[in-house]
């Protein structure tokens, strides 16, 4: 069995290791001179969660051209950093990181002297700029902090992403779309029968489909969040983390 295959494994069977081999441990690797896998886990890892920088960067009050020019050229900078030597475990979360670094590249008067201006010759993420503007207008950010703001874009992208897995899982299942709902819908609102009826299935079938499908949904969740932790052990402390920023 291959490696990714014993992790999932042992996720099924509730045996995690608390340091598997994540994406954030393979670039913490590279720290100490191992590049297998650092590069392509990095660039993955931004090109998932690179939306967050920009809506910081906005609520720092830059406007959108400029905020796109300093993603870009952060992250550019990011993905140069090799072998990431200020890396080391103590780097435990992706998410923190990525938010100190940021921090410390605008500190820097980058976006005054050494901007890395779009389609400049410097190869970058293909990032859906508009898109991005578009959800930034539409979120109510005006009392959030930069830093929490940060926060809930990490959130709203984390399960963004794990609803998109789902959807991929069940491309060929004929009552996911009507049925996704319920995994951001109180459950106590939902009308199981009229659900039924609409899908001519028995009810008892569809509260089985919903309960494998937020199982399913959690599962990938912690996953998704695992992804960007090195001891697995945080994933609930990191999950309780970014749900807070909703209640902000």
């Amino acid at each position: 069995m291959s490696r990714e295959g014993n992790r999932e494994e042992r996720i099924i069977h509730g045996k995690r290791n608390h340091f598997a081999t994540t994406k954030w441990t393979l670039i913490l690797a590279a720290g100490k001179g191992s590049q297998d896998g650092a590069r392509a886990a990095v660039a993955e890892l931004c090109r998932s969660y690179w939306y967050p920088l920009y809506a910081h960067i906005r609520r720092l009050g830059y406007s959108k051209e400029d905020a796109e020019d300093l993603t870009q050229g952060f992250l550019a900078n990011f993905l140069e950093k090799n072998p990431f030597p200020d890396l080391s475990p103590a780097n435990g979360r992706f998410r923190s990181y990525l938010l100190v670094s940021l921090k410390n590249f605008l500190a820097n008067d980058w976006d005054k002297n050494r901007r890395i201006k779009r389609g400049g010759g410097v190869e970058i993420l293909s990032l859906d700029w508009h898109n991005a503007d578009e959800r930034y207008q539409t979120q109510p950010v005006d009392h959030l902090s930069p830093d929490k703001l940060f926060d809930r874009a990490w959130a709203m992208t984390l399960l963004g992403r794990v609803l998109e897995k789902l959807a991929v899982m069940h491309a060929q299942t004929p009552w996911f779309e009507a049925l996704k709902i319920c995994l951001t819908a109180d459950r106590r609102l939902m009308d199981y029968s009229e659900v039924a009826e609409n899908l001519t299935m028995s009810e008892g079938a569809v509260r089985v489909a919903v309960h494998r499908l937020r199982a399913q949904y959690r599962e990938l969740l912690r996953t998704e969040i695992g992804e960007t932790l090195v001891n697995q052990e945080l994933v609930q402390e990191e999950l309780n983390s970014l749900f807070q920023s909703f209640d902000s």
